[in-house]
Order: structure tokens, then sequence, then C-alpha cells
């Protein structure tokens, strides 16, 4: 921080943010005005040259014409002579310069007689031709309007030529030429460009909060960099639906890039059960969301600005490893409460043996202890003949309890079949089965002749089937179930909804697949598909 300290000190040194911006408006202005001023000097000098330049024309046809200026255009005193009609030629047009030359372009009269005797440079002249023309041409080191009208003789030759010319105008002549009006405008224009900029340098002042360019370049950097090394992700949208933010954990979470950024959320490919939170999603409520890859925590809120709504800013964070957790707990916490539910039923069992004996009633006692090894020695062989992993069978044992407990019968296919897994497959397994049949269970109770059916079938790939006999799943939430949001709040019991969302998320690390069809006892069935085991 104290760096950037130093370096707003340092930038309060310069020119301010709004100074800067005053001057480069003030050099605007004046560019414009040179801009307006040279338009009108090019418009000031074609309209002096074509107005001008046929008076010159006509000037010098009137000089060529004149009876005494054709008699005596050779004559050895013509400067003498003919020095009235030059100066005459000069009044009535208010030309700069009268002259006669001869074919060759020396200076025979002139309204200045030192130039008599002198040549003039006839350059493109068309005089010389026996063409009336006019142009430009440096007259005595002077750029000047030129007109020239040849002096023919009876048979066509050119026997002199009339040259009147006139110095072009300054700039400030050609400007004044325009009238004041445009120098009244030009001013004025000035004026206002200087005031508008000041103000608007004001006005950016006000809204820049007095920061100057090095410090507004600091605090944007600092915030970069803060918004892209904190850990959670942070999605920013604007009331458009646009992505105007997305830190670097996000782009991991979502799976998108920075090219994200300024794109219509629903154009970036990302998650539909995401891009519907951060469309309608409940302000400042944390919502647990399952993505095919992920189990995302996220909050949004409301983003104002002067009072008014400019977008929503959303965070996450990846809870896949809390969730996983979640569900091993769970299925731990079922086997738990099946043996809590064996141990109550054992204590009414071994207290019916013990009112028996005291009773005398042996043969009653033998009895119903044979009816209670035969009865868990089924349940333990029907799981055990079909699946070999200990673990896998004594969460099955475990479910078939439980579920009695609930009045849903839970029975494994004759078709099943499971070897022995490693570990960690075998963890996954319990995860998927256990919050399978802890759905079915909560959709079957209650149900007419409420049944469960497990198959497990380790072949070609490892393929588990949950058929239950509850209402079934609509085809237009055959998606969605999966991702359903639940609060992450305590006062929602046991995280209810993450269950299948879990499901999902251990298939998909094992590159598999669940799918969901309408199960032949009218309820649901759900396939998971493990091709890794293969």
């Amino acid at each position: 921080m104290s760096s950037w300290k130093r370096s707003g000190k340092s930038a309060r040194k310069s020119a301010s943010l709004a100074g800067q911006f005053l001057a480069f408006q003030i050099v605007v202005v004046a560019v414009v005005l040179l801009a307006v001023g040279a338009v009108s000097v090019a418009q000031s000098t074609n309209e002096f040259r074509d107005v001008r330049g046929q008076r010159m024309i006509a000037v010098a046809e009137n000089m060529a014409s004149t009876p005494i200026v054709r008699e005596r255009y050779a004559d050895p005193f013509a400067g003498q002579v003919l020095a009235p009609e030059v100066d005459r030629a000069v009044a009535l047009s208010g030309a700069g310069l009268a002259e006669i030359l001869d074919p060759q372009g020396v200076i025979r009269v002139s309204s200045q007689p030192a130039r008599v005797g002198q040549p003039f440079g006839l350059g493109d002249s068309q005089a010389v031709d026996g063409r009336a023309w006019s142009g430009d041409l440096d007259v005595d080191r002077t750029h000047s309007l030129v007109g020239q009208v040849p002096i023919l003789g009876i048979n066509g030759d050119v026997l002199a030529i009339a040259s009147v010319s006139e110095g072009y105008p300054s700039i400030w002549q050609l400007l004044s030429g325009a009238g004041e009006r445009l120098l009244f405008y030009l001013g004025l224009g000035a004026a206002l460009g200087l005031l508008a900029s000041w103000l608007l340098s004001r006005r950016i002042k006000r809204h820049t909060r007095g920061l100057e360019i090095a410090e507004i370049a600091s605090l944007a950097d600092h915030r970069e960099a803060l918004l892209h090394s904190i850990r959670e992700g942070v999605v920013a949208v604007n009331n458009e639906e646009e992505i105007t933010v997305l830190n670097d954990s996000a782009q991991e979470l979502l799976g998108l890039t920075d090219a994200a950024v300024g794109r219509r959320i629903d154009t970036v490919g990302m998650d539909p059960s995401v891009m519907e939170f951060l469309r309608t999603g409940e302000d400042d409520r944390d919502v647990v969301i399952a993505t095919r890859t992920r189990v995302l925590a996220l909050n949004r809120r409301a983003a104002t600005s002067d009072g008014q709504l400019i977008g929503t800013v959303t965070t996450m964070r990846d809870s896949t490893e809390l969730a996983s957790m979640q569900g091993q707990l769970s299925s731990h916490k079922s086997v738990t409460d099946t043996l809590r539910a064996q141990t109550h039923e054992f204590a009414n069992q071994l207290h019916t043996i013990s009112g028996l004996v005291q009773l005398g009633e042996f043969d009653a006692v033998r009895d119903l202890v044979g009816t209670l090894t035969r009865r868990r020695a089924e349940i333990s062989d029907a799981v055990t003949q079909h699946i070999s992993d200990p673990a896998v069978a004594a969460l099955l044992i475990a479910k078939t309890t439980l579920a009695a407990e609930s009045g849903v019968a839970l029975v494994i296919d004759p078709d099943s079949h499971l070897s022995a897994l490693e570990p960690a497959l075998a963890t996954d397994v319990i995860t998927l089965l256990g919050n399978l049949i802890d759905n079915a269970v909560d959709v079957s109770e209650g149900t007419e002749r409420a049944r469960i059916t497990v198959t497990i079938d380790d072949g070609e790939s490892l393929t588990i089937t949950v058929a239950d006999s509850g209402p079934g799943v609509p085809e237009h939430l055959r998606e969605s179930i999966f991702a359903r949001g639940v609060t992450s709040k305590p006062e929602v019991p046991g995280g209810r909804g993450i269950g299948l969302a879990l499901v999902r998320l251990v298939t998909a690390q094992h590159g598999g697949r669940v799918d969901i069809h309408d199960a032949a006892t009218g309820g649901a069935e759900f396939v998971v598909r493990l091709p890794e085991h293969a």
C-alpha cells in the first residue's frame, strides 16, 4: 500500500487528469479552427482565381483592343506613349501591374517604368499561341494571378501580348475577405469550445473522485490482482445477462475462458443449472448446485450503483470433496442407523426369549431362535451369494433391514453378480448404492406393494440398477433432478437433495453415466454404468 501512495504522490506532481483533458480539448478546438480557416482560405483563393482571373482577361482584352496600343506597341517610345493606357488599365481593374510584352516576353510598356526592357517569365501562358489565358505566375518574385491576351496581326501572327497581373492576397486578407461574420463565428466557436472543455474537465474530475491517471491505473491493477488471486470464483453479470467479470477460479470451476467475458451467459457453454441460478437465483442465500463434474456452493447478490440495479455478483466455492465426504458419511450413518434398528430389534427379541425362559417355555424359545436364525441367514444368503465384495454386501444387508423398518421390501435381483472390488472403487460403489437406495426408499415408502429391486452386474462394465415403486421421474425433470440446488443452511436436516447429485458426480469421475428410465414396477429405474471397471 505504501508503494501505491508513493505512486499517487508522484502522479499529483504532473498535470491532473482534468487539466490534461482540458489541454487536449483546447488542442482539438484549435485544430478544428485551423481546419475551418484552411477551408475558408482555400474557398476564398478559388473564388479570387475565378473572379479576378476573368477580370484580368477582360482588362487585358480592353487594353489590347485600344487602337493606339495596336498602332504604337512597337514604337521606340512606346513606354512613354502608351503609359496612359496601361495606367488606365490598372485603374480600371484594380490590378497591381499592367504591361505590354513582345512575343519573346520582353517588357515594352509597364505601369512600373523601371520594369521596361526586363524579361517576363511566360511560364505556361498560351498567349504566345494566340489565345487568351489566365493563371498563376511569379511576377517580380510575387505569386500573382495573371491575365494575358495576344495582339494579333492581319495574318494571325502574335505581334505583342497585353498582360495584367495582381498579387494573391495574404491569408489574413483572405479571411477578412470572407467577412466579419466568419471571424465572429470562429471566435464564438473557440470560446464555446473552451468553455465546454473546461466544464467537461470539471465533471470528469468530480466523477473520478479527484483521482489522477496513475492512481486510477494503480487501483485497477490492484483490483485485478485481488480479484484473480482469491480462491472463490466470482462472476458478475449485467442487466443484459452479459458476463462482465470472470476471475481465474470461476473460469476453472465453470470450465470457461477469458473469451466468455462480454458474452451472454447462454452463449458460453455454461452448465444449465448454474446459468439458471445466475438468472433467477434468490439473493443472499447459499445454494448448492451439482454440475456434471463438480458440486458448487453459490451465493448471488444484486449490484447497484447510485441506487440503480446494474447486475448481479455471484461467488462460488468448490464443495466437491465436501459433498463426497458428506455422501460417505451418509452411507456410514445409514449403516449406523441400521445397526441401531437391529439393536432395538435384538433387544426386543432378547426380552421375549427371557420371558419365555422365565415361563419355562423352552420349546418356544428353541422355535423362536431357529426362526430368527433362519430369517437372518436368508437375508445374508440372498446378498452374499450374488455379492462377493464384503463392504458392498454389508451395505445391502443393512439397507435391507432399514428399508424393512420403513415398510419397503428391498430385493436383490437373482441375476446380480459382483466380484471383490479394490477398496477405492468399493467406497464409490457404496456411495452410489447408498444414495440410490435411500432415494428409492423415500419415494417408495407408503406406496402400494412398496418394493425396491437392486441389480448389480460386473460383466463388461460395472452396472448398478435401482428400480423403485414410487411415482417415477417425469421426462422433463430427468436432467435437472441431478442438479437440483439445496440450501447449505444447517436447519435443513441431513442436506437432503445432494444424494442424486453425488451419484452423477461420482459416476462422472469414473467416466461413466447415469440414466433414468420408467421401471416395470411403475416407478423410476436408475442405471449407473462405470466403464473404468472393465
